[in-house]
């Protein structure tokens, strides 16, 4: 949308972090046959018309990397229009200068926020009239926030106070390369009800019974007083007040004047991550707040339940991670001051998201936010937060495990949804990413540099990881080097196929003199570096046999101890390779580390540490570093990626072919479940699986909507055309 570029204004005032600014336009519409506006803004908007909210999205235009890429929305207005129209449009400063990052960092992108707007009239006599952001007619009214900002959250005085009046300026900054209109955006998506109301001195505390990203909604019939204050938290702490520490330098606040308003107020600038809310200055009463849970708009593809209550809430705590953190971009937790798109959280839960969700528009947004970020990187890596944190110069290769997501998203899109498209669009980047990774490893054919390796692994601290990191670190530059050469052979690259094989095999021989002992001993010797080498490096034989069994021996001595990115592997790997039970076992177990630990301290997301809470139900404050790292999210979702065992290994569906053209459908049974029941609508339709084991006897019911492999209980295969089927066995 080229006209928009002409038409940016903002307010000529200096630098404030946290504030809002209110444009308006009066305009008329009589003999109007058509009105479309289309709008944008370097910063977050919210767009009223004649005092209702222009379209669903929320944190409008949304969050690309301003450099290079900007969002737009269209909305047609027809259907509102008056003979006299107001158009009000509050800008908030959001991610383009506003305070951002575990950094706390201001003005990354930009030094103020600016908008842009169009309104294309369409006469009922055939012409046309224009009405733009810049117009004469526009003005800078007075704001109704004292402060707004995603980390501590909004101060809103809706009613009284003098009126300002200032005549907007053109914006003169940087306007991005690209200008796109959106295809996916944040929306309101679910109601939460609150389930318990507790006083507790001057305030209350609101237990809506469920962790989740959302805001609140407040009814100013409902306030006893004139002013309410809403903090928000994940837990309680023992003595039943809200806990905060978490949060680290976010406020998470809401606080709210009503004056002589009756409309209803809601966040328009920031989100929270929480189950409780602390309530003060006036009385808690039923009416007065409505909880909203908020996400990037998917569809629902994946259902899973079974009637083990621990194993069904897992499931249930996995995809309320996934709604909670994909948020704009794969964020890694929605509470504290982060909220920061991180490629290796990302990568992690992609495959069990798109499972769950159809995630394709979800990545299509977030890898060109990659490709546009790495272009103001000399080196060609990408950084561990995308869209990176401002232009040139942040991110770094050391972050080994997160810049894969470059390589390791488009190749799960190319079997999830049976298209090469975004191994197309994503090849110079891919390409550019591994590139620095040769140039980084030199002559020496490995990564031999400190990294964070297998993060958050229990009993490793982080200097141990950063010095022992080899094996994750170049299982990762393995895989790459592979997914790259096999992309470039299928594009018909060959110089490119040729060199990026050869340095696969090059990459391989150095990792096995340098990580794997004959014997099957890891030189390195965690369980995250068996699990990568076995996952990516070591060829199936009798040295991977060996390696295998050296995992197994430590799982049983040891139990689980595999921090991010091994644990993604760790179930699907025994249960490929004769040790199914064990998979179960671990999934079972109620011992720290393990899901089910949290489960039954009353997780209803997934925790960012396996010992987040101590058994006494004190949080785990100890620093992974010793700095003042406080790492207890309580809603974060890279453990979660289990959700793949629940849809790939109990259900068993997995893609033979692309886009599930051809479906491969194994269920692994554990009696320990009962009986189990999903479904994932892939681009072939939709595949149901249901197990049962009851009365000495296993039932499976299949319905594919695709030709199919099914292997029976005993190893049986069946090759099937779509359709129903029933088979069943006595145990």
């Amino acid at each position: 949308m080229s006209d928009l570029r002409a038409h940016f204004i903002m307010v000529d005032r200096p630098f404030k972090e946290g504030t809002v600014e209110v444009f308006e336009q009066r305009i008329p519409a009589a003999g109007v046959k058509r009105a479309v506006l289309s709008i944008t803004a370097l910063g977050v908007y919210e767009a009223e018309w004649n005092g209702e909210k222009i379209g669903d999205l929320l944190f409008t235009p949304g969050y690309t990397y301003y450099p290079k890429d900007l969002h737009y929305q269209i909305y047609d207005l027809t259907e509102h229009l008056r003979e006299e129209n107001l158009l009000r449009v509050y800008l908030g400063q959001g991610w383009y200068c506003g305070r951002f990052t575990c950094d706390n960092k201001v003005q990354i992108y930009g030094e103020r926020p600016a908008v842009s707007w169009t309104l294309q009239m369409e006469m009922a006599d055939g012409t046309g009239h224009l009405f733009c952001s810049n117009d004469e007619s526009v003005t800078a009214v007075r704001s109704p926030y004292e402060y707004a900002g995603f980390y501590d959250g909004e101060i809103c005085h809706a009613g009284g106070g003098p009126d300002e009046v200032i005549q907007p300026v053109p914006y003169t900054g940087p306007v991005p390369e690209t200008l796109e209109e959106s295809v996916i955006g944040v929306k309101v998506q679910e109601e939460i009800p609150v389930q318990s109301v507790t006083a507790a001195g001057d305030v209350t505390i609101l237990d809506f019974g469920q962790n989740f990203a959302g805001i609140l909604e407040i009814d100013p019939a409902k306030m006893t007083g004139s002013m309410l204050k809403l903090r928000h938290g994940e837990i309680l702490a023992p003595d039943g007040t809200l806990y905060t520490t978490n949060l680290r330098r976010a406020k998470a606040e809401i606080v709210y004047h009503k004056g002589t308003s009756t409309e209803k107020y809601r966040p328009r600038f920031t989100y929270m991550g929480f189950r409780y809310v602390e309530v003060s200055g006036t009385d808690y009463q039923p009416g007065l707040l409505t909880a909203y849970a908020i996400y990037s708009d998917m569809e629902r593809t994946g259902r899973f339940s079974c009637n083990n209550a621990l194993v069904d809430q897992l499931y249930q705590n996995q995809v309320w991670g996934q709604k909670s953190n994909y948020v704009e971009v794969p964020t890694d937790c929605p509470q504290r001051d982060e909220r920061m798109g991180y490629t290796g959280d990302g990568h992690v839960f992609a495959l069990t998201g798109a499972y769950n969700f159809d995630t394709e528009a979800f990545w299509a947004k977030f890898l060109k936010d990659i490709r546009y970020s790495q272009m103001d990187n000399s080196e060609g890596y990408v950084a561990p937060t995308i869209p990176a944190q401002g232009p040139a110069g942040i991110g770094f290769l050391t972050m080994l495990g997160w810049g894969n997501c470059v390589t390791i998203v488009p190749e799960m899109l190319y079997w999830q949804y049976g298209t090469d498209k975004y191994l197309r669009e994503q090849y110079e980047s891919m390409k550019s990413f591994v590139e620095c990774e040769i140039r980084k490893m030199g002559d020496a054919g490995l990564w031999l540099a400190p990294n964070l390796g297998d993060w958050l692994t229990m009993g490793r601290d982080i200097a141990f990881m950063a010095m022992h990191n080899g094996p994750v670190s170049n299982a990762f530059i393995v895989n790459d080097l592979r997914i790259l050469s096999w992309t470039a052979e299928r594009f018909g690259r060959t110089e490119d196929a040729e060199r990026y094989a050869a340095q696969l095999e090059k990459t391989r021989r150095a990792y096995l003199a340098a990580f794997v002992k004959d014997d099957g001993t890891m030189a390195d010797d965690y369980q995250g570096a068996y699990i990568m080498a076995l996952r990516f490096v070591i060829p199936k034989g009798e040295l991977w046999d060996k390696v295998f069994a050296k995992l197994v021996e430590k799982i049983h001595a040891e139990g689980m101890q595999t921090g991010f990115f091994a644990t993604e592997h760790l179930l699907p790997l025994l249960a490929d390779n004769g040790e199914a039970e064990l998979a179960f076992d671990l999934l079972l177990q109620e011992e720290c580390p393990g899901w089910m630990y949290q489960v039954k301290r009353g997780a209803t997301t997934v925790w960012e540490r396996w010992d987040a809470l101590r058994p006494d139900g004190t949080v785990n404050e100890t620093s992974t570093s010793g700095g003042n790292d406080n790492m207890v999210s309580f809603n974060h979702y890279a453990f979660g990626s289990v959700g793949e065992f629940y849809y790939r290994y109990i259900l068993g569906i997995q893609p033979m072919e692309p886009g599930f053209s051809k479906v491969r459908i194994k269920p692994f049974t554990d009696a320990r479940l009962g009986s189990v029941r999903g479904s994932y609508r892939s681009r072939a339709g939709e595949i149901t699986v249901s197990w049962q084991m009851q009365n000495d006897r296993i039932t499976l019911e299949i319905d594919t909507p695709a030709a199919a492999e099914i292997v029976l209980f005993d190893g049986e295969v069946k090759q099937v055309s779509k359709g129903k089927y029933l088979y069943q066995r006595v145990l």
